[in-house]
């Protein structure tokens, strides 16, 4: 995750509606509470038009295990360093207990630092977790994405030390072979300007290859200019014919946030914001962000009331 405070430039007025789209996934995320069960269903209820999802782990949430692949596909994602093949085992469990796997994600952020919720991995030990785990995944068909790395100038140079290194492993004495992929993966918080030129970058350093954008937001912003920048990247995204999927950053309550609390899906009582309906294609809610007493409030009553009783029992 990289943070830009950086000012929404272009606007768009605030839409009514928003339409559906095929590339549309969830990011679901675990919050310092756990997942909120209520909260997890609303994804996936009737009318919703999400047709993937990713948990940056290797198992499906237990709430969406009888959901066919078809219908909401899981996509497993080796989050950082691991030294064994637990990962490939994982996905070939999942493979072989009849789970339709198409893709796999690669590392979340390796560039960055743990304190911004990087996975912190140097190129060449990236490579050899990558030989064991995903390359024998490809192998069987399975299409891979490349590492995503944080929105910064490190990103490019490190994914490009990175097949340089994992090519390398796979090569021979007698044979050269390249580290192959099947899509890039992008992260980026900031201005939408940003996120275009940001895209571009892309394309230009690995062209011919599908972009998941499967991290975005505009963080720390007020509530008008968080909303401007969804509706035209949403729109600017849908258009694109390179971009095959992305994942909005937002899938949480307010009072969880760490990217601000404008740019979530969910007020403090788990009701849809503005941004989260249009997300999963359906009218403004006129539900604020910052909304509602929320589990922190309520637990706080009830720490009150607890020590309310205590009180009057040892009277």
């Amino acid at each position: 995750m990289r943070r830009s405070f950086a000012p929404l430039v272009a606007t768009l007025a605030v839409v009514d509606a928003q339409t559906q789209s095929s590339k549309r996934g969830l990011l679901s995320v675990s919050t310092s509470t756990g997942h909120v069960i209520d909260d997890d269903k609303i994804w996936v209820r009737d009318g919703a038009d999400l047709t993937w999802y990713y948990n940056y782990g290797a198992a499906p949430l237990p709430l969406y295990g009888d959901k066919p692949q078809e219908d909401f596909e899981f996509v497993p994602m080796l989050w950082g360093a691991i030294d064994d093949t637990s990962f490939l085992d994982s996905v070939n469990d999942l493979i072989n207990g009849g789970r339709d796997i198409q893709h796999v994600l690669g590392f979340n952020e390796p560039d960055g630092t743990s304190g911004t919720g990087g996975s912190s991995i140097d190129p060449a030990t990236a490579a050899e977790v990558w030989v064991r785990n995903i390359a024998p995944l490809r192998e069987k068909g399975v299409r891979v994405g490349l590492p995503a790395c944080t929105g910064g100038r490190s990103g490019i140079p490190w994914l490009r030390q990175f097949l340089a290194e994992c090519s390398a492993l796979l090569s021979t004495d007698d044979q050269a072979r390249n580290c192959t992929y099947d899509f890039v993966t992008i992260h980026w918080y900031g201005n939408f300007e940003g996120l275009a030129s940001h895209l571009g970058e892309y394309s230009a350093a690995f062209p011919n290859k599908p972009q998941w954008v499967t991290e975005f937001a505009l963080n720390d912003q007020d509530l008008d200019v968080t909303q401007a920048f969804f509706n035209t990247t949403l729109e600017y995204l849908d258009r694109l014919e390179n971009v095959a999927r992305y994942s909005y950053f937002g899938a949480f309550r307010s009072e969880d946030s760490n990217v601000g609390p404008n740019v979530v899906m969910l007020n403090n009582d788990g009701q849809l914001t503005d941004i989260g309906s249009w997300y999963l294609g359906g009218a403004a809610t006129g539900v604020e962000p910052q909304t509602g007493t929320g589990a922190q409030n309520q637990a706080h009553v009830l720490l009150a009331l607890a020590l309310a009783l205590v009180g009057v029992h040892f009277a």
